[in-house]
């Protein structure tokens, strides 16, 4: 029987979640900050690259943080709260599985 999450609680659920929104903030503004220093590298080394090479660069590093953030921001949320120990990992045995089988 699985054990009842502490995340159903509201307050361990609004303490967990206030602190993931706070992680993805700041994942935001560290995301800001690398998507302008890649871009003012990029135009430094070849400054004659088409506004679609740039806004293309923008994007996909951005995208990528931020959704490796949010990843890793459900991550710690999960393993914070203990979230983790709630839930029931035991495999079934393989009798239970394919049943009793019997050689003759």
């Amino acid at each position: 029987m699985a054990q009842k999450s502490p995340l159903d609680d509201p307050e361990t659920a609004a303490y967990a979640w206030a602190r993931y929104k706070r992680i993805m903030r700041l994942m935001l503004l560290i995301t800001i900050g690398v998507v302008a220093v890649a871009i003012a590298l990029l135009y430094d080394s070849d400054g004659a690259a088409s506004v679609h090479f740039y806004i293309a660069t923008a994007l996909g590093i951005g995208f990528t943080m931020l959704l490796t953030g949010a990843l890793m921001g459900l991550v710690f949320l999960s393993h914070g709260t203990g979230h983790d120990e709630a839930v029931d990992n035991r495999l079934p045995d393989a009798d239970e599985l394919f049943g009793d089988k019997k050689e003759d």
